[in-house]
């Protein structure tokens, strides 16, 4: 991974782009990717598509979601104490101890989840963290003092954990779901453009915003796109890891590739077209499987329009929606090839219709 893109992906990690309010995070995303597309455009909402060739008719489209889960501040006490209520699916058992980034228009207001000690806590009845027991120290005694800060129902709140490299080979982080997804598509603008590579259709890589609560974004811009096929990229469950059981989640593994989804959404020849590529050029992927709905945005571009010829391209990841999220470097590479040469296996035009 060369220092460039590392350091755009740390930046981009490191900037908050909680559900609904994506703006910050998007901007970074979109100077990054500014120099390797024709032009761009963007929703009301948020998300972002970079064009390439936007004067051909036949679109494809390369997909991530910005958004990351959050807290709202819900409620404040007259002591100064900060209740909230969950952005996203934000995980209330990992939030005891933890520093956050309160956002106001005043700036960022550091706080902390406050906990009781150890001592105090009854051992036969010991209560656990639930959203109606969290809440925020910002070292305020009133309510008068919190306002004066800034702070009001309605402000997000972010946890305030940065990237770092583990081992020199895992990316960790709080918000690589889905911000390693926004640059495996970034990336591979930008060695479209290093190759100086040619397609035959209009490319549209799209962050898309609101996923966390519905993939909203993804459902709205799939209508003013109207594209002919999309690759979905996010992130899936590391089954590996201890206390996940295999014959629910499958057997998904840092380090062995992206993984390729079966399911209803998935449309089947383009998901052939995808394994077809990976075995021709020796790309390494796992199979996953889904019941009824991927959960991600692929679900949203599919059943878009007349319906979009769709897949997902996954990366393993450890301990999602927690702030150490992890993903190993030999993955993202791999899914920026496998997708890169993806691209020139679309002929134009092309159909994917199971009966013509």
């Amino acid at each position: 991974m060369q220092k460039e893109s590392l350091s755009f992906l740390e930046k981009y990690v490191n900037t908050a782009a909680p559900t609904g309010f994506e703006t910050e995070g998007q901007r970074v995303w979109l100077d990054y990717i500014k120099p390797y597309v024709d032009s761009y455009f963007t929703d009301i909402y948020g998300s972002v598509a970079a064009v390439i060739n936007p004067e051909e008719t036949y679109k494809v489209v390369i997909e991530a979601h910005a958004d990351e889960i959050s807290w709202f501040v819900s409620y404040i006490t007259d002591d100064g104490y900060i209740y909230l209520k969950r952005n996203g699916g934000v995980d209330h058992q990992i939030a005891p101890s933890k520093r956050v980034n309160i956002h106001t228009e005043k700036g960022i207001v550091k706080a902390v989840f406050g906990w009781p000690a150890i001592h105090t806590r009854q051992k036969d009845k010991e209560e656990q963290p639930s959203v109606k027991n969290l809440f925020l120290d910002c070292g305020c005694s009133s309510k008068k003092e919190v306002e004066k800060l800034g702070i009001h129902v309605g402000c997000v709140v972010t946890y305030e954990d940065e990237m770092m490299i583990l081992n020199n080979k895992y990316i960790v982080g709080r918000a690589l779901d889905n911000r390693i997804g926004g640059f495996i598509i970034a990336e591979v603008a930008r060695l479209l453009k290093a190759g100086k590579k040619k397609l035959p259709f209009g490319l549209y890589i799209v962050n898309a915003v609101q996923e966390e609560i519905g993939l909203r974004g993804a459902e709205m811009i799939s209508r003013r796109i109207k594209p002919n096929v999309a690759l979905v990229t996010d992130v899936i469950h590391d089954s590996n890891a201890p206390m996940y059981d295999k014959k629910v989640e499958g057997d998904i593994q840092c380090g062995k590739g992206p993984v390729l989804t079966y399911g209803p959404a998935v449309q089947n020849n383009l998901l052939k077209k995808i394994i077809t590529t990976a075995g021709k050029n020796n790309i390494p992927y796992q199979l996953d499987t889904v019941s009824r709905t991927t959960g991600t945005d692929t679900d949203a571009f599919a059943y878009s329009g007349d319906g979009v010829a769709s897949a997902l391209i996954s990366v393993p990841l450890k301990y999602m929606h927690t702030t150490v999220e992890m993903v190993n470097m030999v993955d993202v590479e791999n899914a920026i090839e496998l997708i890169y040469k993806v691209l020139f296996s679309i002929k134009k035009g092309e159909d994917f219709r199971y009966i013509k």
